[in-house]
């Protein structure tokens, strides 16, 4: 029976009871929606899935993203939807992407069709002393858009704001990433709310983030800037931030609707990190009938 226990007071959960390498039930997978939902991040232990599993149970929550043609050789063979992320090299190449979301960001915000979640699963994390490195932290922008002040919700009600690719690769460049610079084909700026109401929970969230949101339209370029900077301040408060500390077998599910990530870069090169991930599209979530199916409900009228 899945088990479904929160570890931390304002993100996280623990999932048990179910075996990630089957289909879930439908009666389990409409829980872990829910959970996701509600818990922002969910961990299940001990699940060392391999890519296929990873593929089949990502499949769920909609569309899988394929990695794009500059990372191609850093994936899963023969599986486009299943990204390596690791330092690790062999033969004088990685053998994934060595500095993937290392600094606080969402998902394909840069994307039309936004992100709903990450699944990633564990392979090998490093240590020191004993103790675990390469944690993900993550804030919740649930939590944060309600204790934002009322003039700031009134003043942004409506609006939306722009999200561009380059803003965030440009800061892991400027961090001496060797990943090349963007062309103008593959940053397409796109809008999305300021504020979003979530599919699931019907709760709003903050829907801007540092690593793609670069201005929020209406505003004149200063005032935008000083209101992202208040935005972006106030949900890295440490009252809405929690840090998961990876164990080999974790498969971590988080909702980019409802919180922002960042992978901590604390290890060394000879501290070997390695995950496998799938990156699911925000193309079913909205849809009521997709939703309603999901839940087990009856679709609104």
């Amino acid at each position: 029976m899945i088990r479904i226990e929160p570890d931390n007071a304002t993100l996280g959960a623990k999932v048990t009871g179910v075996d990630l390498a089957r289909p879930l039930s439908d009666a389990d997978f409409a829980s872990v929606l829910r959970a996701l939902a509600q818990y922002g991040v969910l961990c299940f232990p001990n699940q060392p899935i391999e890519a296929a599993a990873l593929r089949t149970f990502s499949a769920r929550f909609g569309g899988l993203q394929a990695m794009s043609s500059g990372v191609k050789d850093r994936g899963e063979p023969g599986m486009p939807e299943v990204s390596i992320l690791s330092n690790i090299v062999e033969n004088g190449r990685p053998i994934g992407i060595p500095d993937a979301g290392q600094d606080w960001h969402t998902d394909m915000t840069y994307n039309r069709v936004a992100g709903f979640v990450n699944v990633l699963v564990a392979k090998k994390v490093p240590s020191r002393h004993g103790k675990p490195l390469g944690g993900t932290e993550f804030a919740n922008t649930r939590a944060a858009y309600n204790d934002l002040p009322a003039e700031v919700k009134a003043k942004l009600e409506g609006a939306t704001a722009t999200h561009d690719w380059n803003n965030f690769h440009e800061i892991m460049r400027s961090k001496g990433s060797t990943r090349p610079a963007l062309t103008e084909a593959q940053r397409p700026p796109v809008p999305h709310p300021v504020f979003l109401t979530h599919p699931i929970s019907d709760r709003k969230v903050i829907y801007v983030n540092p690593g793609f949101t670069v201005r929020i339209n209406g505003l004149e370029p200063g005032e935008s800037r000083d209101m992202l900077d208040l935005l972006f301040a106030h949900v890295l408060k440490p009252k809405y931030r929690y840090v998961h500390r990876w164990t080999v077998g974790d498969v971590l599910v988080w909702d980019h609707i409802s919180t922002w990530h960042c992978a901590v870069a604390d290890y060394t090169a000879e501290e070997h990190r390695l995950m496998k991930r799938c990156q699911v599209l925000a193309d079913k979530v909205f849809d009521t009938g997709f939703l309603a199916a999901a839940l087990g409900e009856r679709a609104s009228a």
